[in-house]
């Protein structure tokens, strides 16, 4: 039993006096030490003492840097997952994927009472994984009350091979806690996938196995670098040491030398380990859940998003030919492209009611003009009107055709404004009241990324070849686009 004293001032006292008198009693054998100096040294000694002794130390549960979060969190983690799985039955009731899906929310609902917790082993090449892991099997599991299961992953950092690095993770996202094992200093992809892991909500032990290759001030370099790295729970091992050289001299002078196996060394390990599991073994059960949850809801919210997709597409190029037929009839200077033809209202409440996005007329309206005054901005329109026209510049007879450039520049902003819209609207969780509750930002970033997606010149040239073959009479389709 650990008896916590309660009277550090009390303590602090009786070591300053210790010091002191042994400062007395040496005073006679360090006559080259100054008084003052040496004095003040073992009250700096004892004060650091006495500060160390009762300053909060972390333990390695507060240490883990992870979100802990209860069961009603991950109750309502999988009812938001049964929300989008329906949604998806009531889009289209007979998609091949709802089977599986309700099957995965199901175990989701049998793990929230699981009792054995999944411990992964990971790391790259040669750290140690496999002896370290069967250490643990044979000397510390049966010793614990919980259930523990480990499992190794395959090595990460290996190009070659049938996993790789993504498929290694993913594997490792499933597990409750992550021993993630390095045999030094850690590398710059070390680094990022702790980060990953981390972002991830994984709570990960940082092992330095292997430190007994080390000389010791070279092992302590090490450990302070991977502290002040990694800020998190940090242990060294040495799962297997280096055989240590043994020499007997016998009475009659001969000498017998052989090499002994030393015990391993993972005494910190087992203790942090077994602290954590004492105290957060259900919570962390809990938090692999809710973050199965988060992937599973992901994954049917990506079934959904394609269910959706495939009924805005038709509707975008539609409407993209429509605002080229209305510039072609009515040609505008460029810049008012835009304003006439590319942006419909009807289109953007068209999209929102596919995906459950609902629009009044005016705020519909709303959404064009502020989708509008952002492409004006970006630049978009004068770009595209710019690679329009240098598309069809090949042929002189199409590009002096009245309208031609406005007509299929007016397609395009269309097709890429609707495009945006849907991008858009596959972030969002809840219905929009209004338009002027749009996130500009993210609008903005949403219409330069499609624009650059829709830029490639084949599919420019393909997109105006389609343009074309619409705006003019059939004989000149072959003209007009090589």
């Amino acid at each position: 039993m650990v008896v916590k004293l309660q009277r550090p001032i009390l303590v602090g006292g009786l070591g300053l006096s210790f010091s002191l008198w042994m400062l007395d009693s040496w005073h006679d054998s360090i006559v080259q030490v100054s008084e003052f100096g040496l004095l003040s040294a073992l009250a700096i000694g004892g004060g650091l003492w006495l500060f160390q002794k009762n300053r909060p130390q972390a333990s390695s549960v507060e240490q883990l840097d992870i979100k802990l979060v209860e069961r009603a969190d991950v109750e309502s983690a999988i009812a938001k997952v049964e929300a989008v799985i329906n949604q998806l039955v009531q889009e289209s009731e007979n998609h091949p994927a709802i089977g599986n899906l309700r099957e995965q929310v199901n175990q989701l609902l049998l793990d929230l009472d699981r009792q054995e917790l999944k411990l992964a082993v990971t790391g790259g090449k040669s750290v140690g994984k496999t002896t370290l892991m069967e250490i643990l099997k044979s000397s510390w599991q049966a010793d614990i009350k919980q259930k523990v299961s480990f499992y190794e992953t395959a090595p990460l950092f290996i190009k070659a091979g049938d996993n790789s690095d993504t498929d290694v993770l993913a594997e490792v996202e499933t597990s409750d806690f992550v021993l993630f094992l390095t045999n030094g200093d850690l590398t710059d992809s070390e680094f990022q996938t702790l980060q990953q892991l981390k972002a991830a909500n994984l709570p990960v032990m940082l092992v330095f196995n292997k430190q007994d290759q080390y000389l010791p001030d070279e092992r302590a370099s090490i450990l302070l670098s991977l502290k002040q790295r990694t800020q998190g729970n940090l242990v060294a091992t040495a799962a297997s040491p280096i055989p240590i050289k043994v020499r007997k001299h016998e009475a009659d002078g001969s000498v017998q030398e052989w090499l002994e196996q030393p015990a391993a060394d993972i005494q910190q390990l087992t203790q942090q380990l077994g602290e954590v599991l004492a105290q957060q073994a259900q919570k962390l059960v809990w938090v692999t859940t809710w973050r199965k949850a988060k992937l599973l809801k992901a994954e049917a919210k990506n079934w959904l998003n394609g269910v959706r997709r495939d009924r805005a597409t038709p509707a975008i190029e539609q409407y993209q030919w429509i605002a080229a037929a209305a510039a072609f009839a009515n040609p505008v200077p460029a810049l008012d492209v835009l304003a006439t033809a590319a942006i419909n209202a009807q289109m953007v409440m068209d999209l929102g009611n596919i995906y459950q996005q609902k629009f009044s007329l005016e705020q519909a309206q709303t959404v064009a003009g502020t989708m509008g005054s952002l492409m004006l901005k970006l630049g978009l329109v004068e770009l595209s009107t710019k690679a329009v026209s240098t598309v069809l510049k090949s042929n002189a007879v199409t590009f002096v055709a009245g309208g031609v450039v406005q007509g299929v520049s007016a397609a395009y902003l269309t097709r890429v404004a609707g495009l945006s819209l849907v991008e858009y609207f596959q972030q969002q969780e809840i219905a929009l009241d209004s338009g002027n509750n749009l996130n500009l930002e993210k609008l903005r970033q949403t219409l330069q990324n499609v624009f650059q997606q829709n830029q490639q010149i084949t599919f420019l040239q393909s997109f105006v070849k389609q343009g074309v073959k619409r705006l003019l009479p059939e004989v000149a389709v072959e003209k007009a686009v090589g």
